[in-house]
């Protein structure tokens, strides 16, 4: 699913390294699963959470086979975001995250940049048919919804971080995110008996950088920032 910060792009580069870690029936953990961009290559037995509480729900309804819409007006879009608790939460999951500009929930109306082009793109239908893509995919995750502080975590799991990189903004609407919390998160959890992985732009000394990646655009060819994948030795 199109999501702000998606590891769709440099999935092929990571899962290897974090695969190659990963014991016969161990659990795959991501406490900021996101678009599920990763979680969807992986198998075996899964949990996926995310503090938006609307993206959850859109996973669990497409698990049990809820079919999004292919149309949606900005008018439409607006009445939804100003009226949550009006709809199916789903709903609000596929419309704020999919037809909204640039993947970021109810960030504003997606739209095509050139306003005089003959054929618009329908931004809902992508969005529709992208995550039906996943859904063979994502059939058997455990789906929670909450902080990743509070998931329980089975015994020695692998667990991939990919938070809200430092720098960037807000965790949720309500408070920033601790970034020297969620590092010490990282350390009790290795020192549990879990293998832990974090995607960031940067990361403590103890942290060792396993891959980096330089992500460029499509046009330019230059270098549009640094994707890197720590762990704890």
């Amino acid at each position: 699913m199109n999501y702000r910060g998606s590891k769709r792009r440099i999935a092929k580069y990571i899962l290897p390294i974090m695969l190659e870690k990963r014991l016969e029936g161990q659990c795959w953990v991501e406490p900021f699963v996101g678009g599920a961009n990763l979680i969807d290559k992986v198998g075996g037995w899964r949990i996926g959470n995310d503090n938006n509480f609307y993206l959850i729900e859109l996973f669990k309804a497409i698990q049990n086979g809820w079919t999004p819409p292919e149309e949606c007006s900005e008018e439409e879009y607006n009445h939804i975001k100003r009226n949550k608790d009006s709809y199916p939460p789903c709903l609000v999951g596929f419309i704020g995250f999919g037809c909204a500009f640039g993947g970021a929930f109810m960030s504003g109306y997606a739209r095509d940049k050139n306003p005089i082009i003959e054929k618009r793109q329908n931004y809902c239908l992508c969005a529709k048919n992208n995550i039906l893509k996943q859904k063979e995919n994502i059939i058997g995750v455990q789906f929670h919804h909450g902080d990743y502080k509070d998931l329980k975590i089975p015994n020695k799991s692998l667990i991939y971080c990919d938070p809200p990189y430092e720098g960037t903004g807000k965790y949720s609407t309500s408070k920033s995110f601790n970034h020297n919390e969620f590092w010490q998160w990282c350390r009790d959890k290795k020192s549990e008996g879990h293998t832990v992985f974090v995607s960031e732009q940067n990361a403590p000394d103890d942290f060792e950088c396993v891959k980096e990646i330089e992500l460029k655009t499509h046009i330019t060819k230059t270098v549009h920032h640094i994707e890197r994948l720590f762990t704890l030795a």
